[in-house]
């Protein structure tokens, strides 16, 4: 954030907590509406965000009221979207300051830019709103350990948007591992395979952004001193100062769902690297990814997790597979198998039993897109949270661990060296 955004919350900060602590204690009664805004009108929001919310705010007694949006264009599609699917009209808000004078917001859901969700959070936080902060949380470090301060610092209610710890098979894939009847795990191994040549690429909506109509500046948000450029704008996902690309967008929900299902925190080291082997169209960012993580456990027990994204080739598609002695563990699809688990001939060269898990299937929804209800339970679990000060399925730890994990990736990714994590200083580590 810029110093003249600073001051601006430094001296809203203590009249919004006090209007914030008046507001909820009276939003957490079931009759009363929780009044929330959208910051950002991306993709994203339009996609799932804000058809989800409309699913279910009306049984939570939640409204959309604002729309807080830098680009002229982005504010005025929003505020018609939002007042079509929900039949509410919304107010359209130019930025976050001009929304957070406001005192009709009791919270927010942040869907801008990956290298704004931290930031925005944090504002978000101080001026006494709870917030639903897209995924990732953060991808800077620094970022990471200022929301995390301001969150618990406030008390305030925060989700992270990693919905697939919504879905009701990823519950009943975690009850299982957590019975003991799969076994240690031994190897996690994730894809996110695509081959779409158009995938973060709005060549359209870059021919229609002017200056004129934004404000570049806020969208920086401090990260660089760069020249108004619309397709940084527009396609952050491929310019490293903004994004990590496959990182930032697919990794961390698998890895997520990865520390949800195991109940790691972190991991001990990753090494990683990426390269342009495909869509060499002047991005920064690689499209094909490979990193290696080491999760370690007191006592010694612990696993590799190989993660692999490309955007050349669709082949193996995204999936979760989790490996133990006995079989195989699909998560994207709740299917347990012996594949790959400890035969009989195998087991008797050594003196041993077999091995090999009987084929189940665990049931549940998978893991969440666009349609998915996943989306829609995760904003329901946060809307419930809202009201109860309960913390959410998401909260600002779980946020934070993969953020930590996220960072470590990038780190390793363009250093080319093994990247662990320093608990003391909190800071990532290149061997």
């Amino acid at each position: 954030m810029s110093s003249n955004v600073n001051r601006r919350l430094f001296l809203r900060t203590a009249s919004s907590a006090a209007m914030a602590a008046s507001s909820y204690a009276q939003v957490r009664g079931a009759n009363d509406r929780v009044r929330v805004a959208l910051v950002g009108f991306s993709d994203r929001a339009r996609a799932a965000l804000v058809p989800a919310f409309a699913k279910v705010s009306r049984a939570q007694n939640f409204s959309l009221v604002a729309l807080s949006d830098i680009w002229s264009v982005r504010r005025n599609e929003g505020a018609g979207f939002i007042n079509r699917l929900t039949d509410t009209p919304v107010a359209k808000v130019r930025n976050n300051d001009e929304l957070y004078d406001r005192k009709d917001i009791d919270a927010v859901i942040i869907a801008t830019a990956d290298h704004q969700h931290a930031a925005h959070g944090v504002e978000a936080v101080k001026t006494g709103r709870d917030a639903y902060i897209e995924k990732p949380l953060a991808n800077r470090i620094q970022d990471a350990r200022a929301i995390l301060e301001a969150v618990r610092s406030t008390g305030r209610i925060v989700q992270i948007g990693t919905q697939r710890r919504s879905s009701t098979r990823a519950a009943r894939v975690r009850e299982f591992l957590q019975s003991g009847a799969f076994g240690d795990i031994n190897m996690v191994q994730l894809t996110a395979n695509f081959n779409q040549p158009s995938r973060w690429r709005r060549p359209d909506v870059i021919a229609a952004l002017r200056p004129e109509d934004t404000d570049w500046t806020r969208f920086l948000a401090g990260r660089s001193t760069d020249s108004w450029d619309p397709r940084k704008y527009v396609e952050f996902r491929l310019f490293r100062t903004y994004s990590s690309g496959i990182p930032d967008q697919w990794m961390v929900h698998q890895i997520d769902l990865l520390h949800m299902l195991t109940g790691m925190e972190r991991p001990r080291s990753v090494v990683a690297s990426g390269g342009i082997y495909q869509w060499a169209d002047g991005r920064e960012n690689p499209d094909t990814v490979t990193a290696v993580f080491e999760y370690a456990q007191a006592g010694g027990k612990g696993f590799q997790a190989l993660f692999t994204g490309r955007m050349g080739n669709a082949a193996g598609g995204s999936r979760d597979l989790y490996c133990s002695s006995g079989g195989t563990l699909e998560v994207t699809t709740g299917q347990v198998s012996p594949d790959g688990g400890l035969t009989e001939k195998a087991a008797a060269t050594a003196g041993m039993k077999p091995n090999l898990l009987e084929s189940r299937s665990l049931g549940g929804t998978g893991k969440a897109d666009a349609a998915d209800d996943s989306i829609a339970a995760h904003l329901e679990n946060w809307m419930q949270c809202v009201r109860s000060r309960r913390q959410p399925i998401a909260d600002i730890t779980a946020g934070y661990n993969h953020s930590v994990a996220l960072c470590m990736t990038v780190a390793a990714m363009r250093s080319g060296r093994r990247a662990t994590f320093d608990d003391k200083s909190q800071q990532v580590v290149l061997g």
